[in-house]
């Protein structure tokens, strides 16, 4: 592993000069740019205080990246048509998302169709209507939305969404955490 290359490149990633770097480290530029050719090598201490001035600590410096599927085709996709109360069906767009620190899904609901209700909870709730109208009800507020708008909230209360017409209801929903 090039410890160098490694160190300069998050560097440039948080905008910082060999200088800033050198300045925040409490060590000089000169050492600094030995370091990212790979001149000479940095104690671990010195390394560990580049790095936690980098934003990153030295198990994570040193794991070795996997290559992380970015793009999920309809294969991936897990659907579940038609839940009780749904007259719908609800498309986890990412595999094993609720590892995640968010979670979108795709969801469809028939005329009268309404998710369950969530309990309040840590975190945020985003969603863009692609079709239809929906109300947003959160503890006793109802709010309607309709094609091309967006809803954003925080899960406070007891929330959930209804089809608030006589079409099907399409939305992209993204929770986080996790909780569908």
């Amino acid at each position: 592993m090039e410890i160098g290359a490694k160190i300069k490149r998050l560097r440039l990633q948080r905008g910082l000069t060999q200088e800033e770097l050198a300045n925040r480290c409490e060590l000089s530029k000169g050492f600094i740019s030995q370091v990212e050719r790979d001149l000479t090598s940095p104690s671990i201490a010195s390394l560990m205080d580049m790095l936690e001035c980098l934003g990153t600590d030295l198990p994570a410096f040193f794991s070795e990246a996997k290559d992380e599927k970015l793009v999920f085709t309809e294969d991936d996709i897990y659907v579940k048509a038609d839940p009780e109360g749904l007259k719908g069906c609800i498309k986890w767009l990412v595999p094993s998302a609720q590892k995640n620190v968010m979670e979108p899904i795709l969801v469809e609901l028939g005329p009268g169709g309404a998710t369950e209700e969530d309990d309040p909870h840590e975190g945020e709730e985003f969603g863009y209507v692609l079709a239809g109208a929906i109300k947003i009800m959160i503890g006793e507020r109802v709010v309607r939305a309709k094609k091309d708008e967006s809803f954003y909230f925080l899960p406070t209360g007891p929330h959930g969404i209804k089809n608030a017409g006589k079409t099907t209801a399409r939305f992209l929903w993204i929770s986080t955490p996790p909780s569908f």
